[in-house]
């Protein structure tokens, strides 16, 4: 999983020379500080030698030394430029470190794993949170597991339930793909600098691929989900109407009286086997 110059660097390591880097507000950096919780998350992800580890955004690199020093080798991906020495001297004389200095969201994840299944972690940018999660949804053939740290209340969407106030698109399209575990608290105080919400790590496992909708429905299903929490407060007949008609819901046994956050994310699959 080494890349070429271009593309990112296999690293030796040492203590880091480099003054204290600056958060970028632009690249919503918030660095993890607070080793107690750090300990728990590594635990959490519980990695180990032989596992194809990748670290979306290692920052200053928190999660990255005590997750290298259990496996050994991992990859990580980082946007800013002005981190990559510093992880650099932070690997040395622990692992193999590979660092790809991209934006996650144009890597090619499936690439990285010509070594197994991926496990992949990270303390994610709010600011672009969700479309890395789709980013990942889009590989899931290719991860074994995911591990990330995002805002409490997004943590929250992602696993609720029908009926919630918060049970929306992105609960429906995770859902359908993964399962989720809500599995830690982290005060804004555990950042540097503090945010100003309350965050959460979250476990996304992917479903086995018999038990997920088939590939060539995830385009129905992306736009039945879009058009019905689009307009939620509406009936399903009145949100889905430039999609499908109410004798098309019907057919699937669901009233088109019902409002989006009534469905289960199984009938989004039916509703999109009409179109």
């Amino acid at each position: 999983m080494e890349s070429g110059p271009k593309n990112g660097h296999t690293l030796a390591m040492r203590e880091p020379a480099h003054p204290t880097h600056v958060p970028r507000k632009r690249f919503g950096q918030h660095f993890l500080h607070d080793a107690g919780l750090i300990e728990r998350i590594v635990q959490a992800i519980a990695p180990r030698p032989g596992q194809a580890l990748v670290e979306i955004g290692p920052g200053e690199g928190a999660l990255t030394v005590p997750v290298l020093r259990r496996a050994g080798h991992m990859t990580v991906i980082e946007l800013d430029r002005d981190l990559a020495p510093r992880l650099h001297a932070l690997a040395e004389g622990i692992g193999t470190l590979t660092v790809i200095n991209a934006d996650v969201l144009g890597v090619d994840l499936a690439a990285l794993a010509s070594d197994g299944p991926l496990r992949v972690i990270g303390n994610l940018p709010y600011n672009i949170s969700t479309p890395i999660l789709f980013h990942c949804l889009d590989h899931l053939d290719a991860i074994a597991d995911m591990h990330f740290m995002l805002q409490k209340e997004v943590v929250e969407r992602m696993a609720a339930g029908p009926g919630s106030k918060v049970y929306g698109r992105l609960s429906v399209m995770l859902q359908l793909s993964c399962r989720v575990d809500p599995l830690l608290d982290v005060p804004p105080g555990a950042f540097r600098p503090p945010p100003k919400v309350d965050s959460q790590v979250v476990r996304l496992t992917p479903l086995p691929p018999e038990a997920r909708p088939a590939p060539q429905l995830a385009p129905a299903i992306e736009r039945v989900v879009r058009a019905a929490f689009g307009q939620r407060r509406k009936t399903l007949s009145n949100a889905l109407g430039g999609v499908l008609p109410a004798a098309a819901i019907e057919a699937c046994g669901i009233d088109p009286r019902q409002r989006a956050e009534q469905l289960a994310p199984e009938a989004y699959v039916a509703l999109a086997g009409r179109l």
